[in-house]
């Protein structure tokens, strides 16, 4: 059984989907490219996601870096592979398409890498904003780029930030 709920945070509305008592989406509200069409979401029932509510809030008040969720995203094998190594990204850090093409013993897959990325169904939760181009060059994010930035600078860690001149 499916169902979903919309909550509120600094990047927007997000759209929680869940299936069975998991996770299985993490959707921006108004923007967010390659999300399912809102009548997969399931039925509006704001019950069941008051973990996940909570988690959200303490991640943006920057008192949560990992989320302990149970989660159910659907994909291929691929795309769980990526994801898996997408939630293996500490808080604060980054990593490129590259780098993960590598991880899977093949650096001619980061195009493949960006397609599983792009795919992820639960953003914030499955941090693909850790992911970045060569050089750490910002592109592509499902919620644009604007969001991206937002939650790069949230992880920022302080030192990094009190080093900056700008």
């Amino acid at each position: 059984m499916r169902t979903h709920t919309v909550v509120d945070s600094p990047v927007g509305e997000l759209v929680l989907v869940a299936e069975d008592g998991a996770l299985s989406g993490l959707y921006f509200a108004h923007r967010h490219r390659g999300r399912p069409k809102p009548e997969e979401f399931g039925a509006r029932d704001d019950s069941g996601f008051d973990a996940a509510r909570q988690q959200i809030e303490e991640y943006f008040a920057g008192e949560r870096r990992e989320f302990g969720l149970p989660l159910a995203p659907k994909g291929d094998d691929f795309h769980r592979r990526v994801w898996d190594l997408i939630a293996a990204i500490p808080y604060g850090r980054t990593r490129t398409y590259g780098e993960l093409a590598a991880d899977l013993g093949d650096r001619q897959l980061a195009q493949a890498v960006g397609g599983a990325v792009g795919a992820n169904p639960l953003s914030l939760v499955v941090a693909c904003h850790r992911v970045v181009g060569a050089g750490g060059k910002l592109t592509g994010y499902a919620g644009g780029l604007e969001r991206k930035r937002f939650l790069l600078d949230l992880e920022e860690p302080a030192e990094e930030k009190e080093a900056r001149l700008f």
